[in-house]
């Protein structure tokens, strides 16, 4: 297991959110990027700092204007009399609102699309560390030296292209995926991180060489909501190549492997060169957001039925937040791999 990171992702570092009514700890504190790079040490027969690089790779995913925004808004931000520590939205235009305003405010809500974003001096350069690392781990998966786990915090796979949502902003998954099909032709994403992927989905929707499958709490009852349904299936060249498996809140193993074996399945009917997995650990059973019941052996058995497709495969860090058994849950997803 080759793992791949790099030190400016624990830059981002913010310290509440507003939720339910109320400002509440952060849940993507950068003690999570020490926690996972510890564990992962573990299990690594190499550990490589991603190179920077430029932002091409991002790029080819994002929306160049999105991209120079979240760029530039820390010094915006602080240049507005009475602002506060973290740049957060206030105003966020509806399905009714059609128009970007060149107001920071008004800017700001046109690219987020929940609060859940803070943004802080250090979060361009953590986000874009963490993308640096998924590409780099994509190449290394390219070379076959997997499989490859990408130590990706902040997390990705709610990041739109043109939209921050859900503690992500840049999609590393879909920047990895992105740059292994432009080698491969087809490739598989596999989230089983408990929120869906939306942002993923909605990348992909209308690609012919992408399959998205996602495992997730179904969205009438869970975040992200709006997206995820089993309904979607994907547009034009894309249709019939996303595939979500929602499930109730309080899933353990038994059910949980079950939809993912149906997901296997579909993956190899695809025929990819290669699959991404977005590895969210939070349907752990210890994980606060307490949504799904997986214990650790769950997570290596997921593990090890993903090596079954004998595919090249790069582990990109999605969810799974602070609690005593993150590493030991991380500790365990690796060693599926290994075994």
């Amino acid at each position: 297991m080759i793992v791949v990171h790099h030190p400016d992702q624990a830059l981002h570092d913010p310290e509440f959110v507003f939720r339910m009514g109320q400002f509440l700890p952060q849940p993507d504190r950068a003690e999570r990027y020490h926690i996972f790079l510890r564990e992962a040490r573990k299990h690594a027969s190499r550990v490589v700092e991603a190179p920077l690089g430029d932002l091409e790779p991002v790029l080819a995913v994002h929306d160049e204007d999105y991209v120079r925004f979240f760029e530039t808004v820390w010094e915006r931000w602080r240049a507005v009399p009475g602002a506060g520590p973290e740049v957060i939205p206030s105003v966020h235009p509806t399905h009714r609102m059609r128009r970007r305003p060149k107001d920071l405010l008004g800017e700001l809500g046109w690219y987020s699309n929940s609060t859940s974003c803070p943004i802080g001096e250090g979060s361009f350069a953590a986000a874009r560390a963490s993308a640096a690392s998924a590409v780099h781990a994509a190449d290394l998966v390219l070379e076959r030296q997997g499989p490859v786990y990408a130590l990706c915090r902040p997390p990705g796979h709610h990041a739109y292209r043109d939209l921050m949502s859900g503690v992500c902003f840049f999609n590393n998954a879909a920047i990895a995926a992105e740059r292994l099909a432009r080698r491969l032709g087809r490739v598989a994403i596999i989230d089983i991180d408990v929120h869906h992927g939306n942002g993923t989905q909605d990348i992909f929707w209308e690609r012919g060489d992408i399959l998205f499958a996602s495992l997730h709490v179904d969205p009438d009852y869970g975040p992200p909501y709006y997206a995820g349904y089993a309904g979607e299936t994907g547009e034009g060249a894309g249709r019939g190549l996303t595939l979500n498996m929602p499930l109730p809140v309080g899933t353990g193993d038994a059910a949980y492997l079950a939809a993912l074996d149906h997901v296997l399945g579909r993956v190899r009917q695809f025929a990819p060169g290669a699959v991404v997995v977005s590895a969210g650990l939070d349907a752990s059973a210890h994980d606060p957001v307490q949504t799904f019941k997986l214990s650790n052996d769950g997570f290596a058995t997921i593990a090890g039925r993903i090596v079954s497709l004998a595919l090249p495969t790069l582990l990109v860090q999605e969810g799974g937040y602070l609690n005593p058994n993150l590493a030991a849950c991380l500790g365990a997803f690796l060693n599926g791999f290994e075994d």
